[in-house]
């Protein structure tokens, strides 16, 4: 307050800011402009400065999926009926029981891999729940704690719900949208996921088991067997560079009879070689969503708390209630943290 020369006083007042909730409708008074302000009444997060909803790159983002899609379909369509062109035949001239039991084995196999990208490629990743929000009388206190307005959706957003713009919807518990099966993995069709992972490897492991048991059979005999024999018996004593010959001779030997090679032979190197390229990848993958799942949480949940102190509870329980198991064997599973406390005392 300060006196002016003809005696009067001048006051400076602070004006308050006023904002309208989202959650709940009521107008909030701020005592500054504040970008970011949470509701006192319904917890809920309004962000005054949103992003605007960019819509152009959305066709070409779903356009790349099919695409992805369709070359998985056809790699693992040519890999089941390319291994059964190829090694089948030889299967079956060893013995008839070795033929049939590889042939139930293909096909429980097949159709476990084949189901399964069915369900996590087409099946809903996890659709929100649809919650009251705008008017005071219906939202209660606390009821849209820690929510935030999805301005693509124009829906509520609840802090374990992520937004995907290749999908163009809110996903509950989002791990990462995966451009191979075309969809987003979420709580919907995480639990597809792993068991795709899980039937996508041990099928890839197997058929590049069943290749180099084919090829075995089939490809011509090595040369200079006597000198190779050598070598097998060095490379048991342990010479390392013994081992680095056996493979030089090997690849030496089947490259000078390349000539005799059949097409079928052929066809088995090349799927042994995508076999295994594609067995190691997703090895790499399952054992990363198993490490998150370990920890209770999702790999986005993850970025997000990298570079803070919220770290989740690593357990198997995590495990066993993701795949839906008993809570009775839960009990029996001590957490990290409860063997660190024994540790301690």
């Amino acid at each position: 307050m300060e006196e002016s020369s003809q005696g009067s006083f001048v006051t400076t007042i602070n004006e308050d800011y006023e904002a309208i909730c989202w959650g709940c409708g009521l107008n909030l008074v701020l005592p500054s402009y504040a970008p970011v302000f949470k509701c006192g009444w319904c917890g809920a997060i309004t962000n005054q400065n949103p992003v605007r909803p960019e819509t152009k790159s959305f066709g070409l983002r779903r356009f790349r999926d099919r695409c992805f899609v369709v070359i998985l379909a056809v790699f693992m369509l040519f890999v089941i009926c390319g291994g059964i062109w190829a090694a089948y035949p030889v299967l079956f001239s060893i013995s008839l029981a070795c033929g049939i039991f590889h042939s139930v084995t293909t096909a429980c196999l097949a159709i476990s891999t084949l189901s399964t990208f069915i369900l996590v490629a087409f099946k809903c990743a996890g659709k929100p729940t649809n919650i009251l929000y705008g008017t005071h009388p219906g939202v209660g206190n606390g009821a849209l704690n820690n929510y935030t307005f999805c301005n693509y959706c124009s829906k509520p957003k609840s802090p374990r719900t992520h937004h995907c713009r290749t999908c163009g919807m809110c996903v509950l518990d989002m791990d990462h949208h995966c451009p191979f099966i075309g969809n987003c993995v979420g709580a919907g069709n995480h639990k597809h996921f792993i068991a795709f992972l899980i039937s996508a490897v041990t099928s890839t492991i197997y058929a590049a088991v069943m290749c180099v048991y084919s090829l075995i059979h089939i490809l011509p005999p090595m040369e200079n067997g006597a000198a190779y024999a050598s070598d097998v018996a060095h490379v048991a004593h342990g010479n390392s560079l013994s081992i680095l010959r056996v493979v030089k001779n090997i690849f030496l030997t089947y490259i000078a009879n390349a000539v005799f090679i059949s097409v079928r032979s052929l066809v088995l190197v090349y799927l042994f070689v995508a076999s295994v390229s594609v067995a190691i990848g997703l090895s790499v993958l399952l054992w990363q969503q198993l490490s998150y799942i370990y920890e209770g949480k999702t790999y986005l949940s993850h970025l997000s708390s990298q570079g803070t102190e919220e770290d989740g509870e690593k357990s198997c329980r995590n495990l066993l209630t993701f795949f839906g198991c008993p809570h009775s064997i839960e009990r029996h599973l001590p957490t990290i943290r409860n063997l660190r406390k024994r540790h301690k005392t």
